[in-house]
């Protein structure tokens, strides 16, 4: 283990993300009543221009007149390439910042966006006398982003999370697809199907990994078709990302069962424990289980498993 260590993010249970326009308020009580995780309320892309002020003034209504406990609440503010940013930053902090707990930053290329969005939070909190310190979490959509995305993973202490949005990622890199997630159909080799934004994928959560932050994919745009969303789902939990998007409360209770370790996991890892133990008495550091060699990496392995049961099993006692 390297000397150098970063600190890991606030936990939070994130297994299902549901996105919900801060432009249809009528959605929100439901969104709160829902089995998401986390929610996040927009202002930008499913918001148009003409509807943006007034979904920032809904959310602020909405983030201090709904209960929103037992869901992280967050809100994807406007990218900075725009004139609603700021807005959306000292307005929904100063008038509901108490409420909320980070601000899902979108179409990050850079560190300075993040340190830019920082900087301005910082103010307004310190302004405003907030106690509570609004985490940052940041969608990595664009070919600069994906290019740049070691260096946004530790651009700011207040950093909780990458989430990879597969949509303009897509547009970005000018990619022959108009398919918002899952398998082209073109991109195969040797006749077997693949996933091509897997490289992209596994890049972010390298860096979300060594700078401790949590891993979350993006949207999945067939919201009829559960059985492609539960493979999509499955390809990134193999790989290690902790949530998915639910853009229509259908896709929350696949996100919820796909990104949950199963029961089977979660009791062999308590196994792994209990051997590793009993070798450990007896002296040894390695020990056997079902005819399989396990040490300290599958003590590493299984813990990671253990620690999202007990966020679930905690949270079901809520």
């Amino acid at each position: 283990m390297s000397f150098t260590q970063y600190d890991q993010a606030t936990p939070r249970l994130q297994r299902s993300e549901l996105a919900v326009p801060g432009s249809n308020p009528g959605m929100f009580e439901k969104a709160a009543a829902s089995d998401a995780d986390y929610v996040f309320l927009d202002c930008e892309d499913a918001v148009v221009p003409d509807d943006k002020e007034q979904a920032r003034k809904n959310i602020i209504e909405a983030l201090n007149d709904i209960d929103w406990s037992g869901k992280t609440i967050s809100v994807r503010i406007n990218g900075l390439d725009t004139h609603y940013m700021y807005r959306d930053v000292v307005d929904i902090i100063e008038q509901a910042g108490e409420n909320l707990d980070t601000i899902l930053i979108p179409k990050v290329g850079t560190a300075a966006d993040v340190y830019a969005v920082d900087m301005l939070v910082t103010q307004v909190e310190d302004a405003m006398g907030l106690k509570k310190r609004i985490g940052l979490e940041c969608l990595i959509e664009t070919a600069l982003g994906g290019a740049n995305v070691n260096e946004i993973a530790k651009a700011s202490p207040r950093l909780e999370a990458l989430h990879f949005g597969v949509a303009d990622y897509a547009a970005s890199l000018r990619s022959r697809t108009t398919v918002i997630g899952g398998l082209n159909p073109d991109y195969v080799c040797n006749g077997y199907p693949m996933d091509q934004w897997h490289a992209a994928q596994v890049n972010m959560l390298t860096a979300c990994r060594a700078y401790g932050l949590r891993a979350i994919d993006g949207p999945f745009g067939d919201f009829s078709d559960p059985d492609a969303y539960r493979e999509a789902a499955r390809r990134v939990a193999a790989l290690g990302y902790e949530g998915k998007w639910a853009i229509h409360p259908s896709q929350i209770e696949l996100a919820n069962e796909i990104m949950s370790p199963p029961e089977a996991e979660v009791t062999r890892a308590r196994r792994i424990l209990e051997a590793l133990e009993e070798a450990a008495a007896a002296g040894k550091g390695a020990a056997q289980l079902d005819g399989k060699m396990i040490d300290i990496a599958s003590e590493k392995m299984a813990r990671n498993v253990i620690a999202q049961a007990d966020q679930i099993e905690a949270k079901s006692k809520k």
